[in-house]
């Protein structure tokens, strides 16, 4: 076959740049959220969103967010990328273009991926090589949430929830035209681009409009061996890892002192290449329709109401080097959700607050050509949910539960290239979530926080009805269309101390399974492909399993003065096993540690850090150990105040600048020999807020 490869141009001129907006109106969330960058600290600080519908100030559950400078340092081009070595977080990797975040050891659908709190409908889940229809230029804060979060968000984000935020509906009033700029080009795939974002109003309405567009060349990487038919070749690229995505939004609200409603028109575009595939493209585009609203100080029994409707049509191509299109998988529905916040109640004079809800999604799955391994399917999804917060002297409680109904049909062999699908059938599961949680304020400095939750996830429609080869994995996959639900029991703990610019934070979390559904191998003959390859078969099974790890991350100010130097250091681990046989689970991250420091001088600040990442040895039979390896990073920057209270920020990075090679233990054994990190590389941009 003929290599397709993805169109380049030079980057030695071209410049990426995001816009988004100033001042303490964008991005707030009614009630929840204020507005943050780097250069213009906020009165307030901006309150969690997820896992929070009261906007408390202190959250039981841990929640780690990046906003401002903290982000723009961190952004890559994928959401992996950008939230890869967070405390807990690592991501799959399947090259450059496709990473999905993975949280304390879970991925897939056990981590539930939000936009605005609204469900993100494609098909990342289904195949690692798919990637997230979600840029992180447009996106102006991230939160991640570690751990169950069923009660709020339902049985799929039973490992944790990362919500990206971006303010294309407006909850705000706005002003006089704001806006900002990010400028940037290089790195290890020589990025470059171009996108825009300006808001505006008055007289009640509030107007957003952006627009992005990236180019990346082949991802550079230390010199490797890369396995090819008979032997291995010498590269210092990843084969077929360029991409090109562009995109943008127009959204308007109708805002007033007791609420807002408002709408927004987005779309993805994304070209990217397949590194397990030297001939193959991907071509994914995602349109979007959203509808949001709130009314606050409501008489009667309720405080507040909030609600919101997406629409989704996501579709993606497989495309040969012929052009010749192999594969179509396209994913429409709908996500619903609405909140009643009531009033407070005093039970025994301590007050009581909490939120009821109902939530709805309906997805129509179709994948359609030569390497469609699961049949059409429509997964229907029905819950009501309550969240209560009990305000007591030196802390709080929080109670809740959940209900869901989840109905999952397959068309069978309808659309199916080669019947092997069988007969359309539809699965129908109830299941239920509650959790409790406490916080207790020790004294002005130490806190404990703990957790203690019960989850059920139904399976998905690819657990059931798989049956065919997976060309990503690079194995024939077998789902069971009689699997039982998923029943998991978990339990958090952390202590936290606080003084200042100082603190340190002591996590530690449990979980325990019963029918996990893994995908595993199996025992059976391989099967031939239609090239002549002989494949593994694995089949998706419920298993026995516990998760168990500790997440420790602090901060100690070491000089404090017209300069500051700060120290970080955050380790993680995760170790998860079969309970029925005692093998390890797949692709679970090592150990990690992180050991880094933050000058800053006036206008100027310069960071550096050490990231060391132990050999993962723990890993079934059918993978091998992952080496270990330690990387060093440096950036600075330097910023710069403008006319008419506008600023700029310039800044640079130099990642790993061993040039070491190294190998990530969460991707795929069959992708990790064809896809090391990104070698030695250089970046810099220009972030301008006006």
């Amino acid at each position: 076959m003929t290599t397709t490869r993805i169109s380049r141009r030079p980057s030695a001129t071209v410049i990426v740049c995001a816009l988004h907006a100033a001042g303490a109106a964008p991005f707030a969330l009614a009630q929840a959220q204020t507005a943050t960058t780097a250069t213009n600290p906020p009165t307030l600080p901006a309150v969690t969103v997820t896992g929070n519908p009261l906007g408390a100030s202190e959250l039981t559950v841990p929640v780690t967010t990046l906003s401002g400078e903290a982000l723009v340092l961190r952004r890559g081009s994928t959401l992996g990328e950008t939230l890869d070595r967070l405390p807990g977080v690592s991501a799959s990797y399947f090259g450059p273009n496709a990473s999905r975040p993975i949280i304390r050891g879970q991925d897939g659908d056990r981590i539930r991926l939000l936009s605005n709190s609204g469900a993100s409908l494609d098909a990342s889940s289904l195949s690692n090589d798919h990637a997230v229809p979600i840029d992180p230029l447009v996106i102006e804060r991230i939160e991640v949430l570690r751990g169950p979060a069923a009660l709020l968000y339902g049985g799929s984000a039973v490992g944790g929830v990362v919500n990206t935020i971006d303010n294309r509906i407006p909850r705000a009033a706005l002003g006089a035209p704001t806006g900002a700029a990010e400028l940037r080009l290089g790195g290890a795939s020589s990025q470059r681009g171009a996108g825009a974002l300006v808001e505006a109003g008055g007289s009640g309405f509030a107007l957003h409009a952006d627009a992005f567009w990236r180019r990346t060349d082949d991802l550079e990487v230390p010199a490797f061996d890369r396995p090819v038919e008979g032997g291995t070749e010498r590269r210092t690229t990843i084969v077929n890892s360029a991409s090109r995505a562009e995109g943008g939004a127009l959204g308007g609200s109708l805002v007033w002192d007791h609420g807002y409603l408002g709408a927004s028109l987005d779309t993805y575009r994304n070209r990217y290449g397949i590194v397990a595939e030297d001939d193959v493209t991907i071509r994914l585009q995602r349109d979007k329709l959203g509808l949001a609203g709130e009314w606050r100080d409501l008489g009667g029994p309720f405080k507040a109401v909030r609600g919101q409707v997406h629409l989704t049509d996501y579709q993606h191509r497989e495309i040969e080097g012929s052009g010749e299109i192999a594969t179509t998988f396209k994913n429409r529905g709908t996500d619903a959700r609405i909140e009643l916040e009531h009033q407070p109640v005093l039970l025994g004079g301590v007050k009581l607050a909490g939120v009821v809800g109902l939530q709805t999604e309906n997805a129509r799955f179709s994948a359609l050509g030569e390497e469609a391994f699961v049949p059409g399917t429509r997964t229907v999804q029905t819950a009501a949910f309550l969240h209560e917060e009990l305000a007591l002297g030196r802390g709080k409680l929080t109670f809740g539960g959940r209900l869901e109904r989840t109905r999952v049909g397959s068309d069978g062999d309808v659309d199916a290239a080669v019947p092997r699908f069988g007969e359309a059938q539809t699965r129908e599961f109830d299941t239920g979530s509650v959790a409790v949680g406490g916080l207790l304020n020790i004294d002005p400095q130490w806190q404990l926080t703990a957790n203690l939750a019960s989850t059920q996830r139904a399976p998905t429609f690819y657990e059931l009805y798989a049956d065919g080869v997976h060309v990503a994995t690079a194995a024939y996959e077998r789902g069971d269309a009689t699997m039982a639900k998923e029943r998991g029991t978990h339990l958090d703990l952390a202590l936290q101390w606080k003084r200042g610019a100082d603190h340190v934070r002591i996590g530690a979390f449990a979980s325990r399974f019963g029918n996990y559904i893994a995908l595993l191998r199996t025992d059976e003959p391989p099967v031939v492909n239609d090239a002549g390859e002989a494949l593994p078969v694995y089949a998706f099974r419920g298993v026995g399993a516990r998760f168990s790890g500790v997440e420790i991350d602090g901060t100690w100010r070491a000089w404090a003065g017209p300069s500051t130097l700060d120290i970080d250091a955050r380790m993680d681990l995760v170790r998860a096993t079969r309970r029925d046989t005692g093998e390890p689970l797949p692709r679970i991250a090592p150990r990690r540690l992180t050991l880094g420091t933050r000058y800053t001088s006036g206008p100027w600040t310069g960071q550096a850090e050490v990231v060391n990442v132990a050999r993962q040895a723990r890993v079934p039979a059918d993978d091998t150990p992952v080496g270990g390896y330690t990387l060093v990073n440096l950036s600075g920057s330097y910023r710069i105040g403008l006319q008419g209270g506008s600023d700029a920020l310039l800044f640079v990075r130099l990642d790993n600048v061993g040039d070491r090679l190294a190998y990530n233990a969460t991707t795929i054994a069959t992708v990790r020999p064809l896809a090391p990190l990104a070698g030695r590389s250089l970046s810099a941009g220009l972030r301008v807020t006006f």
